[in-house]
């Protein structure tokens, strides 16, 4: 495993609420990058990669759609593994995940261009998840399985506290989601197996909405500090980075209005009655 003592050393302390940012997260790509290991770029290409999800759906309903330049992939690229994998042709995993290329596969095959009923976000999450959860680092796969778990308990709990059915909602397919769609338990019989669940259901109590996702954002930041506690220079460190220049990048980007914006939405998309084709479950 490569260590970084130059690269780390150099890096900027971080606080949660910090009003400024002298690294961001396109600049880490820009700069930091070029410097990391074959093997560490690809771990760090699982950080980004969220910002390929975002392109793909993009495209697949809009091929002139702009995308977001910080993706792993260039928009050319993106465009070309497309057109092959309609056409019915294969894309090497070594050149692009074969998560992303089942899903466009299962699209192509499966949903109309211009169906916008159907969860494709919640399926692609799922699929990206899995992927993330899969990877050999062990800090890397903790924090997607984490990440996992405490969306789906929230999705839960706020589906239940609105007297909504969100089985359909909770992605992922493990012990805990199980538990999430079926149990009629007060904790869905998770506060042996989850060590944060309390914590989660007094986050949720929450009414304010940015308090709310302060909160969340907290204990990420302690679950990630307390993560990487013995990883000095090491790969973990700077993907431990990138998670908490994201987290004060939102918070930089947020204010009042949009985080009632964002409440509505999350209720929103919890009440739409729709269906996940079996293609995708």
């Amino acid at each position: 495993m490569s260590n970084y003592y130059y690269l780390i050393a150099s890096l900027p302390e971080l606080n949660l609420e910090d009003n400024k940012l002298s690294y961001t997260v396109a600049d880490f790509k820009e700069e930091l990058y070029s410097h990391l290991s074959g093997k560490d770029k690809k771990l760090i290409n699982l950080f980004y990669l969220k910002f390929d999800n975002e392109n793909v759906l993009k495209l697949l309903r809009n091929k002139e759609a702009e995308i977001d330049t910080k993706g792993n992939y260039s928009l050319d690229t993106l465009l070309e593994y497309m057109h092959t994998i309609k056409e019915g042709g294969k894309v090497s995993s070594k050149d692009f995940p074969a998560y992303l290329s089942k899903f466009i596969a299962d699209y192509y095959n499966s949903v109309s261009m211009e169906d916008e009923s159907i969860l494709l976000e919640d399926t692609l999450a799922a699929l990206y998840y899995k992927y993330g959860v899969d990877c050999k680092n062990t800090f890397i796969s903790s924090w997607f399985e984490f990440n996992l778990t405490l969306n789906n308990i929230f999705v839960a709990l706020t589906a239940r506290k609105y007297k909504i059915d969100a089985s359909q909602s909770i992605i992922g397919d493990t012990e805990v989601t199980e538990a999430l769609r079926t149990s009629g338990a007060r904790d869905f019989g998770l506060t042996g197996e989850v060590e944060y669940f309390e914590q989660l259901v007094k986050i949720n109590e929450i009414d304010e909405l940015l308090e709310r996702e302060r909160k969340i954002d907290t204990l990420k930041w302690n679950w990630v500090e307390d993560a990487i506690f013995f990883n000095y220079f090491s790969i973990e460190r700077l993907f431990a980075f990138l998670l908490k220049i994201e987290m004060i990048e939102r918070w930089l980007s947020l204010d009042r209005e949009r985080g009632s914006e964002l409440f509505r939405e999350i209720i929103e998309s919890l009440k739409d009655d729709v269906q996940i084709p079996a293609e995708f479950k």
